[in-house]
């Protein structure tokens, strides 16, 4: 584990402590820096996490990273409706199955963009206690989990193909739509 200085421990404190949440907008800078792996779990990182789950939730988003509210932490949150999942220091450790989904971001408001990724994914990380976890995952919460990552990374939908308007996005599904009448 990286040795950090008490004076940035001290100032990432100050960041997760910052409230309350605003969610930045493509094409800002902060959106394509790579986020930090998190080194202290303690109370405010769980704060911030809940935080960030009812900011997604307020959003109507299935998941956010910390980047996406201005704060370069590895750090990421979805719930699809199941059982909310909080991931820290996530990573992909392999998937397979492809499939190709038309998805949107809280980041890209009102775009789209139609993403192949992994159906099913194995990844690892820390909960909030700081314990390393594993999740396999399949589907729609595979998906989020690997869009989250990208965000860590600052990769963006828009870096998968060309962003589609909504309202073009609907119009290609209801095309396609009408074929298989």
């Amino acid at each position: 584990m990286m040795n950090i200085s008490k004076k940035k421990k001290l100032r990432l404190l100050k960041e997760l402590k910052r409230r309350p949440l605003t969610l930045w907008l493509y094409p800002d800078s902060i959106l394509r820096e790579k986020a930090n792996p998190v080194q202290i779990f303690n109370t405010v990182l769980k704060d911030f996490a809940n935080d960030m789950l009812f900011f997604m939730k307020q959003h109507e988003g299935i998941g956010l990273a910390a980047p996406q509210v201005g704060i370069l932490q590895r750090i990421v949150v979805a719930d699809i409706g199941e059982s909310p999942i909080c991931l820290v220091n996530p990573e992909i450790v392999t998937g397979s199955g492809t499939e190709n989904m038309i998805e949107g971001c809280l980041s890209l408001p009102g775009y789209e963009v139609d993403v192949n990724r992994n159906t099913w994914i194995e990844i690892r990380g820390k909960n909030l206690d700081g314990k390393r976890v594993v999740n396999k995952v399949e589907g729609l919460m595979a998906r989020v989990l690997q869009h989250e990552v990208d965000h860590l990374n600052g990769i963006l939908i828009c870096d998968y193909g060309e962003l589609l308007s909504e309202h073009e996005g609907f119009q290609l599904l209801d095309k396609e739509s009408e074929r298989d009448v």
